[in-house]
C-alpha cells in the first residue's frame, strides 16, 4: 500500500506571468526546480492564496536564476501576475520509505528568491 504524502512545496511563490495562448504547464525558475526536488513535467498541485483556486497541471523549466513563475493555458484563467501561490508535489511512498520521509519545503519571498528551506512546517502558536 502507498501513501501520499507531500514532496515539495513553493511557499508564496509569486506569479511573474499568466500567458493564455501558451500550450499548458507552469514554468518555474530552473533554480528552484533544482533545490525543491520537483522534475520538469512532474505533476504539481497549485494553490492561490488570493483567489482560493485550485488547480493541477505540471511544471517545466524557466531560466535558472530568473524568478519567473508562469502559469500557461487555461490555467492562466486562474492567477494572475502578482498573485501569491502555493506549489505542491506529492509522492506515493510504501511504509518502510516512511520511516525517514521529510518534505522539502522551500520559502520565498517576493520576488522568488530563497528565504529558507526546511523539512516540517514549523508549529504556530494559538
Amino acid at each position: 500500500m502507498l501513501t501520499t504524502m507531500l514532496k515539495a512545496k513553493l511557499h508564496r511563490a509569486r506569479v511573474t506571468h499568466a500567458e493564455l495562448e501558451y500550450e499548458g504547464s507552469c514554468a518555474i525558475d530552473a533554480g528552484l526546480l533544482e533545490r525543491s526536488g520537483i522534475r520538469e513535467y512532474e505533476q504539481i498541485h497549485i494553490y492561490n492564496v488570493n483567489t482560493g483556486a485550485r488547480f493541477v497541471t505540471y511544471a517545466i523549466r524557466a531560466q535558472e536564476g530568473s524568478g519567473v513563475i508562469s502559469v500557461n493555458g487555461a490555467a492562466a484563467r486562474l492567477a494572475a501576475p502578482g498573485d501569491v501561490l502555493i506549489i505542491c508535489a506529492y509522492v506515493g511512498l510504501d511504509q518502510a520509505e516512511l520511516t525517514n520521509f521529510q518534505p522539502t519545503l522551500i520559502y520565498l519571498d517576493a520576488g522568488n528568491q530563497i528565504l529558507r528551506v526546511g523539512h516540517e512546517i514549523p508549529v504556530q502558536a494559538a
